[in-house]
């Protein structure tokens, strides 16, 4: 009985063995999670603000103009080979100072804004003959994009232009009956969009035949072709 009980000691250390053992694992646990003197935390990264794209640029011979308006500029891409009409036809405008002070006087969000052809008290401007329509031409009423305001006469556009809020399929050529022809996209903007969206979220009204027309009017300083 004796030696079954030595042997049963043998087999089973006393507890302080346990316990040395048990503040040992401790200690080692303790160290790993511990960070050491003159160590630091790590911390989260830093994100990196969003890439912005840069302005597109213009094609090799497209004019560039300045649309300078009471919000701010708009900078403009003139397609000269898809439109060479309508293109000509601006810029004859923009050289002949005709844009100085005139306004955008329809203003519809969701669709367009439109200008260049009423100073601020809605009287409009002499304008030379109307062109030819270059709806034709492949180009879409596409948001940011230029093109030509006219009345329904198929071939009435003279200075008046509008830019596209959205993507305006119902003003794309589809075919050749009045309803259908389309209005002809002659550039797009290159930069200034937000100024654009900023003239489309004023405050508009009725001014006599004219609706949506700013209570504050939005002024067209000047455009100026970029050389």
């Amino acid at each position: 009985m004796h030696g079954g009980a030595h042997f049963f000691r043998d087999q089973h250390p006393p507890f302080r063995f346990y316990m040395s053992i048990f503040f040992s694992v401790c200690l080692a646990l303790a160290t790993a999670f511990v960070p050491q003197a003159g160590t630091t935390r790590p911390t989260a990264a830093v994100q990196a603000p969003p890439f912005q794209a840069p302005a597109p640029a213009p094609a090799p011979g497209n004019p560039v103009v300045v649309v300078s308006t009471s919000l701010g500029d708009i900078t403009l891409e003139l397609y000269k080979e898809r439109a060479p009409v309508s293109v000509a036809n601006f810029l004859q405008y923009v050289a002949d100072g005709h844009y100085a002070d005139t306004i955008f006087h329809r203003v519809k969000p969701g669709f367009a804004i439109q200008g260049g052809g009423y100073l601020e008290s809605l009287v409009e401007k002499d304008t030379r003959p109307p062109i030819q329509n270059e709806a034709t031409n492949g180009l879409r009423n596409t948001r940011g994009t230029l093109a030509m305001a006219r009345t329904r006469a198929l071939r009435s556009a003279t200075s008046q232009f509008y830019i596209n809020l959205v993507n305006n399929t119902v003003l794309d050529h589809k075919g050749y009956s009045p309803e259908e022809f389309g209005y002809a996209v002659f550039g797009q903007v290159l930069s200034g969009m937000d100024v654009v969206d900023k003239i489309a979220a004023t405050t508009t009204g009725t001014s006599g035949e004219h609706a949506d027309v700013p209570t504050t009017p939005v002024v067209i300083r000047k455009i100026t072709l970029k050389q």
